[in-house]
């Protein structure tokens, strides 16, 4: 208030010797300005007689000031209030509804393997009650209750007996696992490193022909235009067949030099007839589509690819792009990627970019997101930059259809084809190009369920994939640091070390540490390092920051299910083979796909497919909306395993209260939280 002292202290005082006040209204804060009085008093001993001005306070504004505060305060416990009503009201059906993770069809398969990891999580769960009761009863002992002599003496007998015999293997494996943790933590930071040297130097690969990445739009024979094979694959996916089939064939790519497969392995009628319908309906505005269905479903998507390679008609076509049952490319993919391999024929894989249409749907897709982004921006492109090798994401890329015919074509040995062919191309000399500016979108699974299946199927292929490549790796006549990178950081660092670690370390050695004080974790294990990994992460998403701690909280409630498949594949246990079709929403309509299109994209010329009409698929998807047919029903579900870990990990922060009451209780009481959530499955779509 310096420049406007001077102008109050010429007005008179107010009478009665009041003090003005200013109140400013354009913050909602409402700070209060306080003006100096005319009647100051002077400083003693101050030179000139310098005054200090009097401040004083008018208690009207000062209380509508506070109540104000205190009705925002008041709205913001309200609005807590009524989020636990509805996660209470919400557990509640759960409970009532009685449905576990074991009523599943799919549980059928191996029951009794299925059931270990459950078993061991249990008996820790009852082994850590029954300490946590001998602890509190020691600790009542302390404080001058006198207690029966068995309990003092069993209470005595287990000090001695976990110093001795539990503490040194306890802390020996806590050791090994902070070890790998810095191992892994220290790959991601230099993979983040490597994505930072590219931001900053502006690095992206080019053609190595410039002049085919711009053709000429008025002149289609000027461009280059090679014969491309589109694929898409998909099962029972009624959701997203539309979109996907209306987006590939508005691909901006001369009519004659591409082909669709629309590879349909639905096993349900009326959903085959309505994709052959929409097939049907491309091919008389003049695409080139075709319909294939296969009676026998072998092999899950690698059988569907490879018996479509098997047409006759593959050996006129140099490229194929692939494309799942939900994706959507833009109408310029073809042209920003295609480029790439003229005049480069060690090239043998483009992949693109994903992008989300429903990443803020719920908390769920919101965390996906933070984790996709990562493997997109740091670990594809920096592999991709550096070393020309990442696995393949299935979907939103383009193949020489020579390389796939070198590295053995599809195979239906795992249930990550994907993987499967990269490697074994990478194998054969083939280089791989990531385009982190080329996206494709897509959606997210929106139900705990569908993205519990999905992670357990992606942790589980590459553990099978490992045994059958690994004597494949150390024959192939490759570079040695290509074979060390295969087996040391691909597989075992980032797909077998990784959840180990994250699963041992901060669900099982943590808790057992509370009950077993001589073997300790420090700090810097439990929150610092966690948190810095967990901020690198979201980095690449800047606008989820406000999510770092949900996020953190989530990936360790996510090492449960990907220690249990990476287990599973490892070993060849019966559910390592299990494919379940990732659960669509449909949410990627046309008007996302209009919406989501850059602004600078113009319209498909005179070479290209027939744009969409939109007016004719909305009337169309209405329609078959309003037929009678039989809907699979959904439900939410009770995680028993994740419950047990949530009551595990509570169990461990309350006997932390009598030892440790610092980083270690609250770590574990947000983390047995977390778990409680993710076990009553409130983190995903809610079924009503």
């Amino acid at each position: 208030m310096a420049p406007w002292s001077g102008f109050w202290a010429g007005r008179p005082a107010l009478a009665g010797g009041g003090t003005p006040v200013v109140v400013k209204m354009e913050n909602p804060n409402w700070s209060i300005s306080e003006v100096d009085d005319a009647d100051g008093e002077f400083l003693a001993g101050a030179a000139g007689g310098r005054r200090r001005p009097r401040r004083g306070k008018n208690a009207k504004q000062i209380t509508w000031v506070l109540l104000l505060k205190a009705h925002r305060a008041a709205g913001c416990l309200a609005w807590l209030a009524s989020a636990a009503v509805a996660l209470g009201g919400a557990a509640r059906r759960r409970v009532a509804a009685g449905r576990t993770d074991d009523s599943d069809a799919d549980a059928a398969v191996a029951p009794a393997r299925r059931s270990r990891l459950y078993a061991f999580i249990r008996a820790s769960l009852v082994l850590s009650v029954f300490l946590l009761a001998v602890e509190l009863a020691a600790y009542t002992n302390g404080r001058g209750r006198v207690l029966l002599a068995s309990v003092v003496s069993f209470h005595a007998s287990w000090v001695r007996f976990r110093a001795d015999y539990v503490a040194p293997p306890l802390q020996l494996l806590s050791d090994a696992c902070v070890v790998l943790f810095l191992v892994q933590s220290a790959d991601r930071l230099v993979q983040s490193l490597g994505c930072l040297y590219i931001h900053l130097n502006r690095i992206k690969p080019n053609p190595v022909s410039p002049a085919a990445a711009l053709p000429d739009p008025e002149d289609p024979d000027a461009g280059y235009f090679p014969m491309v094979l589109v694929q898409i694959p998909m099962c029972n996916e009624k959701e997203v067949y539309q979109q996907s089939i209306a987006a590939v064939c508005n691909l901006d790519w001369p009519r004659s030099n591409f082909l669709v497969q629309v590879l349909d392995d639905s096993d349900d009628p009326t959903t085959q007839a309505l994709i052959r319908e929409e097939v049907e309906k491309w091919r008389q505005n003049g695409a080139r589509i075709v319909y294939r269905h296969r009676v026998l479903r072998e092999g899950y998507k690698a059988g569907n690819l490879k018996s479509a390679m098997s047409c006759s008609y593959v050996k006129d076509y140099e490229y194929v792009a692939i494309f799942d049952a939900d994706f959507q490319p833009y109408p310029d993919f073809l042209k920003r990627t295609v480029p790439h391999f003229k005049d480069n024929e060690e090239l043998g894989l483009v992949q693109a970019r994903w992008s989300f249409v429903n990443k803020d749907e719920n908390l769920l897709t919101r965390l996906q997101n933070i984790n996709l982004c990562f493997h997109f921006e740091v670990e594809q492109q920096v592999n991709g930059m550096f070393i020309n090798f990442f696995g393949f994401n299935g979907t939103a890329g383009v193949w020489r259809i020579k390389a796939l015919e070198d590295s053995g074509g599809w195979m239906e040995r795992t249930t990550v084809e994907d993987m499967d062919i990269a490697v074994r191309a990478h194998l054969n000399g083939w280089k791989f190009v990531f385009l982190n500016d080329v996206e494709c979108q897509c959606e997210l699974p929106e139900s705990y369920e569908a993205y519990r299946k999905q992670q357990h199927r992606w942790h589980s292929g590459p553990m099978q994939l490992f045994r059958l490549c690994l004597p494949d790796i150390i024959r192939c006549k490759i570079a040695f640091w290509k074979k060390a990178n295969l087996i040391f950081i691909f597989f075992l660092l980032r797909k077998l070390i990784l959840p180990f670690y994250s699963f041992t370390l901060f669900c099982i050695i943590l808790p057992m540490t509370m009950f077993v004080p001589e073997a300790e974790l420090p700090d810097w294990v439990v929150c610092y390092i966690p948190a810095l990994m967990s901020l690198l992460n979201i980095l690449p998403a800047p606008k989820s920051f406000p999510f770092i701690i949900p996020y953190l909280l989530f990936e360790n409630t996510m090492s449960v299910t990907k220690f249990n498949a990476m287990i599973s594949g490892l070993f060849q246990l019966g559910s390592a083979y299990e494919w379940v079709v990732t659960k669509k929403s449909g949410r990627s309509s046309e008007g996302d796909l209009i919406a989501l299109a850059p602004k600078e994209m113009k319209q498909p010329n005179a070479c290209s497919m027939p744009i969409l009409d939109l007016a004719a698929i909305k009337e169309q998807s209405i329609l078959k909306q309003s037929s009678p047919r039989k809907e699979a029903k959904k439900y939410n579900r009770i995680y028993k395993k994740e419950l047990a870990l949530s009551l595990l990990l509570l169990t461990a922060a309350a006997r932390s209260l009598l030892s440790k009451q610092g980083i270690h209780f609250y770590f574990l009481l947000f983390q047995g939280l977390s778990f409680l959530l993710v076990g009553l499955d409130l983190i995903g779509e809610d079924v009503k």
